[in-house]
C-alpha cells in the first residue's frame, strides 16, 4: 500500500538544497478545467438527456448514485482524457470531479468502476433506440433557430477489438477482427450518431434502414429543413438513391469507377494529359465535366460530374452522383463533395482524442452504448470549442490541444462554510481564455 507520508527517492538536490516531494498536498486535483466542461454539460444536459432513456430497476431507496449523475461522471471523465473505467476507482475522490456533479470535496465519494460497468451492460436494444433518437434531438436543439439548409457526412470507421465480442468481424482489408460502425456529422462538425456494426462495408438495404430512421428523428424537429446527404462510394447504392429522391433528401456521393461511366471521359482524359506534358512545371491539369448516365441496377440515370486530374504519376479520375440542379461540376465537386473529407477530421477527434475505439465489453449493447457516451464527451468539446474567441486559433484547435491547455490544470481545493475557493497557478498561460469561455458558455444553446 502506498504511504503519502513517505518521500520520494532519488531527487537530485537543487542549489545545495535537499528537495523533498509526498504526496500530502490534501485537496489537489490535475484536472483544474473540470469546471468548464461542467459548465458545458449542464447547458447540452447530455447526461440528464441519455438517462432520461433508462428504466432504473434498482429499489429507489437504496440508490446512492442516480443514472444521470453515473453517466455525467463517466462523459467528463472522457473528455478529461480518462477513457478507462478503471480510472474511476482513483477519480471518484478527487476534489474537481466531485464538484462538477454538484458535490463538495468533504462529501461521498462518486461512483466506483463495478457501477459504471454495470451501467454500460444494462441498456437493451430498445434503450439504445431511444438513445439514437435523443441524441439527434441534441443535435436538433444546439442551433439557436431552425436552419433552412444542413448537410449530413456518412461515413464509416475501422475500429478494431481483442476479444470475443459479439458483433466482431474480421476485415481482410484491415487483416484484424474488429467493428465498423456508421457515423454521421453535419457540415459544422455537430455529432449526429452512430451504430455499432460488423466490420464489413454497408449494403443499401443497410444504409436505407439506417437513414430512414434518422431522417424520421430530425424530422421531428425539423420538418421543412433541407437535407443534402454527401458520402462515398460506399453509399452510392440503388437502394439509397431511389430513396433520397422518393423522401425530399439532396445527394451528392461518389460513385465508384466503371467502363459505363470512363467512356464519357476518355476524350478529355487524353486533353488533360497532353496539357500535362506540354508544361508539367506547372503542376498537375484538372478537367471537370458532366453527364447524364448510371449503372444498369438505377432506376434512371443521374448526373454525373467527374473531376479528370493528369500528373507526372499518369491520369486520376474520381466520379460523384447528384441530384443536385445548377452550378457548374467544378463548383459542386470541390465546394460541395470534397468538404466532405472535413468529416474525416471529425471522426478522427471522436477516435484518437476522445477514444471512442475503447469498444472492448462483450455485450453489443453496451459497446454501443459506450460509442454514445464518446459521442457525448464529443459533444462537450464541441461546447468548449465553440465558446472560444471566433478567428482565434482557439476555434480550430484540436481537442487533446484543448484538453492539455485548458483541462489539465493544477488545482487546489480549499471548503470552507459557505465557500469553496478553487486556486488555480499564477503562471497559467490560459488566464484570459478561460474567462472569456465561462462568460460564452451560457450562450451554447437557447
Amino acid at each position: 500500500m502506498n504511504d503519502p507520508m513517505l518521500p520520494l527517492p532519488g531527487l537530485s538536490p537543487v542549489s545545495g538544497k535537499t528537495v523533498v516531494a509526498k504526496f500530502d498536498g490534501g485537496l489537489l486535483s490535475s484536472d483544474g478545467g473540470v469546471v468548464l466542461l461542467r459548465e458545458v454539460e449542464q447547458r447540452l444536459r447530455v447526461a440528464d438527456r441519455l438517462a432520461a432513456c433508462m428504466v432504473d430497476p434498482r429499489a429507489p431507496d437504496l440508490i446512492t448514485h442516480s443514472f444521470a449523475d453515473i453517466l455525467r461522471f463517466r462523459l467528463l471523465m472522457i473528455a478529461a482524457g480518462y477513457e478507462d473505467g478503471n480510472d474511476a476507482s482513483s477519480l471518484r475522490g478527487d476534489p474537481m470531479f466531485k464538484m462538477a456533479l454538484d458535490l463538495s470535496p468533504s462529501d461521498r465519494e462518486l461512483c466506483s468502476q463495478s457501477t459504471i460497468s454495470r451501467l454500460e451492460n444494462l441498456p437493451n436494444a430498445r434503450t439504445l433506440l431511444r438513445m439514437g433518437r435523443a441524441m439527434v434531438d441534441l443535435y436538433c436543439e444546439s442551433f439557436h433557430k431552425v436552419p433552412k439548409r444542413v448537410t449530413l457526412d456518412i461515413d464509416d470507421t475501422f475500429d478494431a477489438v481483442h476479444g470475443g465480442q459479439q458483433l466482431r468481424l474480421f476485415n481482410a482489408h484491415y487483416g484484424e477482427y474488429g467493428f465498423q460502425p456508421i457515423v454521421v456529422f453535419d457540415g459544422g462538425g455537430r455529432f449526429i450518431t452512430a451504430v455499432l456494426r460488423p466490420a464489413k462495408r454497408p449494403g443499401g438495404k443497410e444504409i436505407k434502414a439506417f437513414l430512414r430512421r434518422l431522417l424520421r428523428a430530425i424530422r421531428a424537429n425539423w420538418p421543412k429543413t433541407k437535407i443534402l446527404l454527401r458520402g462515398d462510394s460506399h453509399y452510392c447504392c440503388p437502394e439509397v438513391l431511389d430513396w433520397c429522391r422518393s423522401n425530399g433528401l439532396d445527394f451528392i456521393l461518389g460513385v465508384a469507377p466503371a467502363s459505363t461511366l470512363r467512356k464519357h471521359i476518355v476524350d478529355l482524359e487524353a486533353k488533360a494529359k497532353a496539357s500535362f506534358e506540354a508544361a508539367p512545371k506547372d503542376g498537375k491539369v484538372r478537367r471537370f465535366t458532366e453527364f447524364l448516365d448510371g449503372a444498369a441496377s438505377w432506376s434512371r440515370v443521374e448526373r454525373i460530374i467527374a473531376r479528370v486530374e493528369a500528373g507526372a504519376d499518369g491520369p486520376n479520375t474520381r466520379f460523384v452522383v447528384t441530384n443536385l440542379e445548377g452550378r457548374n461540376p467544378r463548383a459542386l465537386y470541390e465546394d460541395g463533395y470534397c468538404r466532405r473529407g472535413q468529416a474525416e477530421n471529425h471522426i478522427k477527434s471522436w477516435k484518437t482524442h476522445l477514444a471512442a475505439d475503447r469498444t472492448s465489453c462483450t455485450k453489443a449493447v453496451a459497446n454501443q452504448l459506450r460509442l454514445f457516451l464518446h459521442a457525448g464527451a464529443y459533444w462537450i468539446m464541441w461546447g468548449l470549442r465553440v465558446s472560444m474567441p471566433k478567428r482565434s486559433m482557439w476555434r480550430v484547435a484540436q481537442f487533446d490541444t484543448l484538453r492539455l491547455r485548458l483541462i489539465k490544470l493544477a488545482a487546489r481545493v480549499v471548503e470552507m462554510k459557505t465557500i469553496i475557493r478553487i486556486h488555480l497557478p499564477t503562471s497559467c498561460p490560459a488566464q484570459d481564455i478561460l474567462r472569456h469561455a465561462l462568460e460564452r458558455i451560457p450562450r451554447l444553446v437557447t
